[in-house]
């Protein structure tokens, strides 16, 4: 019912089409239709790519690959900018809006990971073979037939391949993007990232900490007694694990990676723990911040206390690993109901909601965004198993990226 409303409650732009579809300008039905009839060439670039490693900030080959691939097409400007994201212009033929589409190149999988694709049937598996390889394809495959049907857009597209978008990447490509080499210049940004037929038009904020415990550490037997990094760390997860969260505006928190100690005989002389906060709300995200920080300080403050006869100290180390802004743009904003109208205008029935993704940066920016699925289905993301399914119609995820791109973009008859 809420997305029956959505589209009821504002008209879509002229070229999505609603209970009556205008017919579509000769040069973009040519590139749709290319799209459904070259779907082969889709995958086969899809596993391509995704069989060149691309661990976090180690993209450098599978970006030199994407950069050779948009040349080849005709994108001669095809380039690499200084932190390694791939870009190539698609100038406009009037005034009309800037529209960045990007997928992203980097994988969580480290260096070493056995990326190689293997085939049953139409499922294709392989890490990253969703996350983002689908993505990369959809946008390699969306230059391509707009350049082979001769298809111009009134505003001027940026066809982008950007690095470190997983985890320990904290958006680095597309904070450079739009924070240098575009700023103030993009208008839309559609990020492709994965598989199905969503749409992310939200931001889910997070701050990621890696924490030392650190002390002289000793002798289990010979210097009991003194205070323990690890049983600090201890009291500090403890205590993080009863902070009271909404569940609207939703916030979240894990304890992710704990380490420490050389022995079950020795007192340790560090621990550490990775610590993740995710919401919405950047007043929930920052209230909860404040909760972390004191249960880390009050577990150094009760282990110390526990142990009032020793000299020995202890101390607690807050390093920062990635922090990603949250923004509110509405679901009813302009670029959502762009995506809807143009995902039902496929044959696609998309679904709104929130996460982390490159979109994260140009909604806190103001700039107008959203994150779709590159269409097929998938499972498994971010571990070894992971799978992509084309299906009988795999073609309408690079479909619906063109036509939202036609639609803000503007098509020039």
């Amino acid at each position: 019912m809420r997305r029956i409303a959505l589209l009821l409650a504002c008209a879509a732009p002229a070229l999505l089409g609603a209970q009556s579809a205008p017919t579509d300008p000769p040069a973009l039905a040519k590139a749709l239709s290319q799209l459904e009839r070259d779907n082969a060439w889709t995958l086969q670039k899809q596993v391509a790519l995704c069989e060149i490693p691309a661990p976090p900030f180690k993209e450098q080959q599978r970006g030199a690959a994407y950069r050779k691939e948009l040349v080849a097409l005709g994108y001669a400007d095809a380039r690499i900018d200084e932190v390694g994201n791939v870009v190539a212009e698609l100038r406009g033929a009037a005034k009309g809006p800037t529209v960045m589409i990007a997928g992203h190149l980097d994988t969580v999988f480290p260096e070493g990971t056995d990326v190689r694709v293997t085939r049953d049937g139409t499922r294709y598996k392989g890490p990253g073979i969703g996350d983002d390889c689908r993505g990369l394809a959809v946008v390699l495959a969306v230059a391509r037939a707009v350049k082979q049907s001769s298809l111009r857009f009134n505003g001027r597209v940026l066809f982008v391949g950007n690095v470190g978008e997983e985890g320990p990447g904290n958006l680095r490509g597309t904070k450079h993007l739009l924070g240098t080499t575009y700023k103030d210049q993009v208008n839309y940004f559609i990020s492709v990232d994965g598989a199905g037929d969503d749409i992310v038009s939200r931001a889910v904020g997070s701050i990621r900490y890696n924490v030392h415990f650190k002390s002289p550490g000793g002798h289990s037997y010979g210097a009991f007694g003194m205070p323990n990094p690890i049983h600090a760390m201890g009291r500090a997860i403890a205590t993080i694990s009863d902070i009271q969260v909404p569940r609207s505006p939703k916030a979240t928190f894990n304890v992710g990676i704990v380490s420490g100690g050389t022995s079950v005989n020795s007192i340790a002389m560090d621990a550490a723990m990775d610590v993740d906060m995710r919401s919405e709300s950047a007043e929930e995200l920052a209230k909860l911040d404040v909760q972390v920080r004191k249960a880390i300080q009050d577990a150094v403050a009760a282990e110390l206390a526990r142990w009032p006869g020793s000299n020995k100290g202890l101390s607690a180390r807050i390093d920062t690993i990635g922090i990603r802004p949250t923004g509110a743009q509405s679901d009813t904003a302009y670029v959502v109901r762009t995506a809807m109208a143009a995902g039902d205008r496929v044959g696609l029935r998309p679904t709104i909601g929130a996460s982390s993704t490159d979109a994260n940066i140009p909604i806190a920016l103001g700039i107008p965004a959203v994150t779709i699925d590159g269409g097929g289905s998938g499972g498994g993301a971010h571990s070894h198993d992971e799978w992509y399914d084309d299906g009988p119609a795999g073609h309408r995820g690079p479909q619906w990226a063109l036509r939202i791109i036609a639609a803000l973009a503007g098509v020039n008859p």
